[in-house]
């Protein structure tokens, strides 16, 4: 898996971090304040999507006044508990970062999810130990599944796109790895479970830990 890999790129939620479980609650608190009903489909609807792009999306779906930058506040605040004390690493992840720096491999972090939420958990988990550079979905022009922000990482490590591995735990994630020409790991995650299927089909390798990946 990381032969000829120069630089390795991680999603965060879900991937690096065990933190999607938090999300639907989060929804389902949020809905319950509005007094409206939650959509069963809800959460395969805005799958990948950026926090911006989540919040247009509630703004233009949903009977509520919110601005979009107003909406992420509220969403960060509700979370941010959680990100700062409750969000563990995912199986072998810290194991894995170690073993990555000890081989001189690169290391990002591209995320749909907020810069502050990610400044929370690395408060709690301290990855940027290891890890160079982070971009989040509101600093390029597009957000996955289009391949802008793995670029922007690979542009920023200085590591060509054929020479980075992306670790991912859903389909719009790890079709946006395939789109920046790079190879694609699916991890298993229990929020995207229903999607392993899909998930295989997209990536190159799948695994259930990072515990399964050997050094040589």
């Amino acid at each position: 898996m990381l032969k000829d890999i120069k630089a390795v790129i991680f999603d965060m939620d879900g991937t690096l971090i065990d933190s999607m479980w938090i999300w639907p609650t989060v929804d389902k608190l949020f809905f319950e304040k509005e007094g409206l009903p939650m959509p069963e489909t809800l959460q395969k609807d805005i799958e990948g999507l950026s926090m911006h792009a989540t919040a247009e999306y509630f703004i233009n779906n949903f009977s509520i006044r919110y601005e979009v930058e107003e909406l992420i506040s509220v969403w960060n605040e509700m979370a941010m508990y959680e990100y700062l004390h409750e969000v563990p690493f995912k199986p072998g992840a810290k194991t894995f970062l170690e073993n990555l720096k000890k081989n001189n491999i690169k290391m990002g972090i591209a995320t749909s999810n907020s810069r502050e939420l990610v400044e929370a958990a690395d408060a709690s988990l301290h990855f940027s130990d290891y890890i160079e550079c982070i971009v989040t979905s509101k600093e390029v022009p597009k957000g996955k599944p289009e391949p802008d922000i793995y670029l922007e990482v690979a542009k920023q490590l200085q590591v060509s796109p054929a020479q980075c591995l992306v670790f991912e735990d859903v389909p719009q994630g790890i079709l946006a790895g395939v789109r920046a020409n790079m190879k694609t790991c699916a991890i298993q995650d229990d929020f995207s479970k229903d999607m392993e299927k899909e998930k295989r089909e997209l990536a190159d390798y799948f695994i259930n830990s990072y515990d399964e990946i050997v050094f040589e």
